[in-house]
């Protein structure tokens, strides 16, 4: 039995060594944005305390970001066009510390409530644009390796989230403002990009170390990169992204609350079987890369669709907690490969990358815009766990179109 061999060149001449440090800053850079979405959402009820606010002021607050991001995703193409997708990321990691900054800063003094939906409009829109341009060079970095490696990079993010949640916990218990708080993460932001954008490489084809920008590149006309939403493929790969985002965002934003009222479980192991949920979606995203290099991605996004339908039917039908735990499990490992792979389907062809990346996300972002609302108007005239029967049906037309994220042909 033959031994698979690691290279020593890739393509456009990289050695071994520069891969393996832009794979790394790319992984602090997944890691790092994850890391700044959980301080926030972590010190959320500080912020409310802040303000005296009530559940409407602050789901205006979430409505910022969420504002921010969907302005900043239709933006992206353009932005990464002209600056690149590496100087894009870097201006956009530190615009968005900038933001947070603002936000955590006036939500601490006064408080001021416009200056904050302010600063989180800025984050918002720059972790909408940094999110293309961190894909766009990590399915890039795929394309060199010929691995599928898009799922460790989400996969960090995941990490990253966990820290940061994980960091603010601490905050709490050291009585940490919430400025200090975020000021702290703010400059880890800073110097984390800084050191990392120095070993990214660029997204377009490299030849003898210049970059090359094919004439029939979409991104070199705004009409060029508009166009892409006339493309079906754009829209059916956007599908299976909004299906599984939708997926994966129903369970961050209500599984906890619904084990609790529907299975009748403390809301301590509420948070319990969340963390179940994350660890699940994780470790899929950690496996997916031998799964997706074994049998693809149209099967493998079918596969976890299917197992995403059955935890959901688990979770929403099972008899007790236990049961339902059970069902959780097989929903976060269903959840864990679509919006990565969509990614790197998007980005299969390097002259429509950022376009399609950003037109796709845009499409998967509505899931977390829309989503929250409507799972909690469902549950209050159906119960939470019906509320849920919404997110199965996405989930069943994201594994019915996802052909659409075929691998493309080698020539």
């Amino acid at each position: 039995m033959s031994k698979t061999t690691t290279p020593s060149t890739y393509a456009g001449g990289l050695t071994r060594g520069q891969v393996v440090a832009w794979r790394n800053a790319v992984f602090a850079i997944f890691a790092i944005c994850g890391v700044a979405m959980a301080t926030w959402v972590s010190r959320i009820p500080s912020v409310r305390d802040a303000f005296q606010a009530d559940t409407f002021t602050v789901g205006i607050l979430a409505f910022g970001i969420a504002v921010g991001s969907i302005v900043g995703l239709v933006a992206s193409s353009h932005i990464i066009s002209r600056l690149g997708a590496a100087r894009t990321i870097l201006v956009m990691l530190v615009s968005g510390a900038v933001g947070l900054t603002v936000a955590a800063v006036a939500a601490t003094v006064g408080p001021n409530f416009a200056l904050t939906i302010a600063g989180l409009v800025v984050f918002g829109a720059a972790f909408g644009i940094c999110d293309v341009a961190m894909n766009v060079n990590g399915a890039a970095q795929e394309r060199v390796l010929g691995k599928p490696i898009m799922p460790i990079f989400h996969a960090f993010f995941s990490f990253g989230t966990m820290a940061g949640a994980g960091i603010a916990v601490l905050a709490e218990v050291l009585h940490l403002s919430i400025a200090a708080h975020v000021g702290i993460i703010a400059a880890l932001m800073v110097g984390t990009v800084l050191f990392s954008v120095r070993y990214l490489q660029s997204e377009h084809i490299v030849e003898d170390g210049a970059e090359v920008v094919p004439d029939d590149d979409h991104s070199k006309t705004w009409r060029g990169r508009l166009s892409i939403w006339r493309d079906p493929r754009t829209l059916l790969i956007g599908l299976i992204v909004l299906g599984m985002a939708f997926t994966e965002g129903s369970a961050n934003d209500w599984l906890a609350l619904a084990m609790v009222d529907g299975h009748n479980v403390t809301k301590a192991n509420g948070a319990l079987i969340f963390g179940i949920f994350v660890t699940a979606m994780t470790v899929g995203r950690l496996a997916g890369v031998k799964v997706l290099e074994r049998f693809g991605r149209v099967p493998v996004l079918r596969g976890t669709a299917l197992l995403a339908v059955v935890g959901l039917l688990i979770v929403i039908f099972g008899p007790n907690a236990y049961v339902a735990t059970v069902g959780v499990v097989l929903w976060g490992l269903g959840a864990s490969l679509g919006f990565p792979v969509g990614m790197s389907a998007a980005a299969d062809d390097p002259k429509t990358a950022a376009a399609r990346v950003s037109a796709v996300a845009t499409i998967g972002y509505f899931a977390f815009l829309v989503g929250p609302p409507a799972i909690g108007f469902l549950g209050q005239h159906f119960g939470l766990l019906n509320g849920l029967l919404a997110v199965l049906v996405l989930v069943i037309v994201a594994g019915l179109v996802s052909g659409a994220a075929r691998e493309p042909q080698k020539s």
